[in-house]
């Protein structure tokens, strides 16, 4: 199914959702509008004080906020709106034309749920609006799941389990329809992931630390190893070839932004430990056996378990892919690479682990998403 025809399925499914665009700027309204009215019921203001008063008689779906407005910026707005009981669940995306990385967590802290830059394309703005919209509705899901879990606990575990899973599927979905040159890199790293742990449970290595693990929400939450990159600015993520020593420094940073970012939903939500093993494969997946990693500079066994694991599924899959600045290296290439940073990048006895089972790695197929 083309995007078109799956967009449009997705707009009936979901009764014509409502999205407010607000932006000072008539060439934006515009824009945004016709981008966006085939799918929505689109509703466009030029101010924050028209925002204001709208949402005193109608809440829609989704706000899509400028920033830079006269009078009300977008940062008074959203405070208000999050202020109130009858509108802070909205969820809202600032459109910025700013690049600094300030400006962008500053919206993440006071509630915003992503941020687009302007001059946005129009598929990338769908795609955005599309996930979010999806998100929410599971979240509402699964916060009225949870008003009654008492009562059903026996009968719903699997439906709560499969719900954490399809949020956190969710979000690595969005992770990746912005750093679109790395499809199927999450859904690899997952399978990797499995074969290293079935491997250690082999010949017990690690044995107690895995077996206070829940193996299955593990493996759903490596899924989110990279959701930091949400904060990382368009034209580095999807640079077309290989980045300055200034753009990697910023790409680095996406380690402690996914720390931040899950730290916020865990502050949101009751149940928070389908969220606990995500938050150390974000923070720590960079991180090297002699300390030269990052964000941190741990080293040895100061590295968490799980970072040290994401470490080789994640390099790894980088070395047979191709990027934009290299072609893809052969499975024996990256083997050997693996292999020669053991002890230096990666905890030796996993080293060792990878390479009994390496030609397994190789056979694993996941196509890019598409």
């Amino acid at each position: 199914m083309n995007i078109e025809n799956f967009l449009i399925s997705f707009r009936m499914d979901s009764n014509h959702k409502t999205i407010y665009l607000v932006d000072d700027n008539m060439t934006n309204l515009m824009v945004g509008k016709n981008a966006l009215a085939k799918y929505y019921n689109i509703i466009t203001l030029n101010s924050g004080k028209l925002l204001l008063k709208m949402l005193e008689k109608n809440i829609p779906d989704l706000i899509l906020l400028d920033v830079d407005m006269p009078e009300m910026s977008g940062y008074d707005v959203i405070k208000i709106i999050k202020s109130k009981k009858e509108t802070k669940h909205i969820p809202i995306i600032f459109l910025t034309a700013k690049n600094e990385d300030e400006n962008e967590l500053e919206g993440f802290s006071l509630g915003a749920i992503d941020y687009i830059t302007k001059p946005f394309s129009p598929i990338r703005l769908l795609k955005r609006i599309e996930v979010h919209l999806i998100m929410e509705a599971q979240k509402k899901s699964l916060v009225a799941f949870n008003n009654n879990l008492k009562e059903i606990v026996e009968t719903k575990t699997k439906s709560v389990f499969e719900l954490q899973n399809t949020i956190l599927r969710t979000m690595a979905d969005l992770v990746e329809c912005r750093d679109d040159i790395t499809g199927g890199h999450i859904e690899r790293t997952t399978h990797y992931l499995s074969l290293l742990l079935n491997a250690m449970s082999d010949c017990d290595l690690y044995r107690e630390k895995i077996a206070s693990w829940n193996l299955n929400l593990l493996l759903q939450s490596a899924q989110l190893h990279d959701v930091g990159k949400i904060v990382i600015k368009d034209d580095i993520l999807l640079k077309p070839g290989k980045l300055t020593p200034e753009e990697f420094e910023e790409i680095k940073k996406h380690a402690s932004f996914g720390e931040k970012i899950i730290e916020k939903i865990e502050k949101n939500t009751t149940d928070q430990s389908f969220l606990e093993y995500a938050r150390v494969f974000a923070l720590t997946h960079h991180e090297k056996w002699d300390g030269s990693g990052y964000p941190k500079g741990l080293k040895n066994e100061e590295i968490p378990l799980e970072g040290r694991l994401m470490a080789i599924a994640d390099v790894y899959d980088a070395l047979v892919s191709d990027r934009p600045y290299k072609t893809a290296f052969t499975h024996e290439n990256a083997v050997d690479i693996i292999m020669s940073s053991k002890g230096t990048h990666f905890d030796p006895n996993l080293a060792d682990i990878f390479f009994s089972i390496s030609d397994k790695f190789k056979n694993v197929k996941v196509k890019p998403d598409v």
